[in-house]
């Protein structure tokens, strides 16, 4: 069957994520995904959108949420919801290796359905601390052509958050039409999340204008 997008989420649950950000982020996409303009925008065009979702910190510790499921009605968005909203993390207590998150979505796109499009999304609330970062990721995985979004967690406890920022603008976010969509918080995610989801599955419709304006953070 067709695919139009395959869209690759990973959601931060390094040690600087504590349960209550942890629970308001899961709890902020599983609503993102029932928002009406979301489940629209993934129901709009002829070929479906497939979803995969898992979670990261360490080196070694991404731990797959929802495998790849195809999205052909707001059936499956709500069984993808629920998933989310009734999950639990498999680790609290590891640092934030971006480099190896994005080497598993990488891993995670080889073994997905042959879709039109492929977009990873990366959460999180810290720069990368731990093993290769995000340039030697890029060098040696196959991610060429493969759009890469930033959701930035700015819980306010960041030392320096146009650091963060700019760590997601500069090395994190890569490929065509490629943004960073900053929360204000975990209390922010589902915000944040909907946004995101909008403008990157209306990018992809043909005719369709992104949410937000270029390339630069939402």
């Amino acid at each position: 069957m067709a695919c139009r997008l395959a869209l690759v989420l990973a959601l931060d649950v390094s040690s600087s994520v504590d349960a209550d950000e942890d629970r308001l982020q899961r709890l902020g996409l599983s609503a993102a995904l029932l928002d009406p303009e979301v489940q629209e925008a993934f129901l709009a065009g002829r070929d479906p959108v497939a979803i995969a979702i898992y979670e990261w910190s360490g080196r070694y510790n991404q731990i797959t949420i929802q495998p790849w499921r195809l999205i052909r009605s707001e059936a499956d968005l709500l069984i993808v919801s629920n998933r989310i909203a009734t999950s639990r993390r498999a680790h609290d207590d590891f640092p934030t290796a971006v480099g190896y998150a994005l080497g598993h979505a990488a891993s995670v796109l080889r073994d997905g359905p042959d879709c039109l499009f492929q977009t990873i999304d990366v959460s999180g609330d810290g720069i990368n601390n731990e093993g290769f970062g995000p340039t030697e990721a890029y060098a040696h995985f196959p991610l060429a052509g493969v759009t890469v979004n930033g959701l930035v967690i700015d819980a306010g406890d960041y030392e320096d958050p146009d650091r963060l920022i700019g760590f997601y603008m500069d090395e994190v976010r890569q490929g065509p039409g490629s943004f960073v969509e900053v929360a204000n918080g975990f209390e922010d995610f589902e915000r944040a999340m909907r946004r995101k989801l909008l403008r990157e599955l209306q990018s992809q419709m043909i005719g369709a204008r992104p949410i937000g304006d270029g390339d630069g953070a939402g």
